[in-house]
């Protein structure tokens, strides 16, 4: 493959460091008299080799301690490498750690200025772009107020702000996306597929294999070998996924805690047991308030003025749980004649995968329901509330004209309400089963 279609090649990197012995230097070596190495290395990364190409979304994996953080360093050239070498082809922008970058006794207006420098942006182009960047970031009257005084959530939002608007080719993501609230997180993925479907590279950083399957083609996973020299493996993400796991719960301390905490055996069990579902706990749920400030898009004629969720009594409700009787209640407004209105639900999880989705369309496409103009209608989706792992997720709702495919967006708002999973029994997939039973049988 030619140089033309890489982003970063990466060949027999290393990174050493060095680990001085606690003594004092001058009497060691007075007493001695020679010169002797007080140092041991330590090798974060080394023998490290792989290729991304451009366009391509590639996640970095590896237990703690693999070497992941101190590759993405080498990468942006804020560490250099003791060994190897690292092509890179196009502008990067890197979000690698908190405040990374951020000098604390400044404002974050005074930061956006310098950080902007560092990428190559000149004053008149950072202040062609500083309202964008203030949009994205959405943090307020905390933009003129010193950074140290930031909150996680809000240092996120100025840095991934910053990287949005400097026209790079090449982004660099550490863990940041689990940081931040659900509105905030949504419109990241919103932006991360923009810039994938506009043909930008992403190497992503992230212990959770959910967000990486969902987001990247491929994956580098990085071991810790015995020699001291980093094993890499390469391949498709749900692929290199399987392998992460099989690491993670191969950790000699994960295995060694797991049977100190479980090393006793109950030998008088029951032959059998069955736990039928209303023995289950319910998964619990807590709803936001709609969002008056959803992100939206759409030609207009019609808007989405209130989305609620309610109980099987119609009571608004902020509280719920997994079984339970639920309408989620959507009210419109025509601003003009609207011939074949349809209104459609989207609930995503953290990542933007969409998790369920109807819509009116199909069920009353043969009603010729239309709306007159200055009309409002509600439209009521009455379902069990699924069984979710925890989490936080959010609802899409969507206003339409227009038959089946045939149709055009009045309006379509991003994450109009949040939906936490508060507790639950279930931590790793999209759901659990609803009304489950299970049984227990023993020879």
């Amino acid at each position: 493959m030619s140089c033309n279609d890489v982003a970063i090649r990466v060949s027999n990197l290393g990174k050493a460091y060095r680990i001085y012995k606690k003594t004092n230097h001058a009497i060691y070596q007075a007493f001695f008299g020679k010169r002797k190495r007080l140092y041991t290395e330590f090798w974060a990364i080394n023998n490290v080799s792989f290729e991304i190409n451009k366009g391509e979304t590639v996640a970095i994996l590896g237990r703690n301690g693999a070497g992941k953080s101190t590759l993405l360093q080498l990468i942006c050239s804020t560490l250099t490498p003791t060994v190897g070498e690292i092509y890179k082809s196009g502008k990067i922008a890197a979000l690698l750690e908190l405040g990374a970058g951020f000098n604390g006794e400044f404002t974050g207006r005074e930061n956006i200025y310098i950080s902007g420098a560092i990428y190559g942006l000149s004053k008149a182009e950072i202040d062609k772009k500083f309202e964008a960047i203030e949009r994205f970031a959405d943090i307020g009257t905390f933009i003129d107020q010193p950074v140290k005084n930031y909150s996680s959530g809000m240092f996120v939002r100025l840095a991934f702000a910053l990287i949005v608007n400097v026209d790079a080719e090449i982004l660099i993501i550490d863990e940041a996306l689990a940081v931040g609230d659900v509105f905030f997180q949504q419109k990241c993925m919103r932006f991360l597929r923009d810039f994938q479907q506009k043909g930008g590279t992403i190497l992503f950083v992230s212990h959770d294999t959910s967000a990486v399957m969902a987001l990247c083609q491929k994956a580098v996973l990085i071991r810790r070998g015995e020699d001291g020299n980093s094993v890499i493996l390469q391949g498709d993400s749900d692929v290199i996924c399987q392998d992460y796991l099989r690491d993670l719960y191969a950790d000699p301390e994960r295995l060694t805690n797991n049977t100190l905490a479980h090393g006793h055996v109950n030998s008088g069990y029951e032959a059998k047991k069955t736990i039928e579902g209303d023995m289950l706990l319910p998964n619990q749920y807590y709803v936001s308030d709609m969002n008056k400030n959803a992100a939206f898009f759409g030609q207009g004629g019609g808007s989405i003025e209130l989305v609620t969720i309610l109980d099987s009594d119609g009571n608004r409700i902020s509280h719920l749980s997994s079984g339970q009787d639920v309408t989620i209640s959507v009210i419109v407004q025509a601003e003009i004649f609207i011939k074949n209105p349809a209104i459609g639900i989207i609930l995503k999880d953290s990542k933007g995968q969409f998790i369920f989705t109807e819509s009116t369309d199909a069920h009353f496409r043969e009603e010729n329901i239309s709306i007159p103009a200055g009309h409002q209608v509600e439209v009521q989706f009455a379902f069990k509330m699924p069984v979710l792992i925890r989490g936080t997720y959010s609802l899409d709702v969507a206003f339409a004209n227009g038959l089946g495919d045939d149709h055009y967006q009045l309006q379509w708002k991003h994450d109009i309400l949040a939906i936490e999973c508060l507790s639950g029994r279930q931590v790793h997939g999209i759901l659990g089963f609803n009304d489950l039973n299970i049984n227990w049988n023993t020879n």
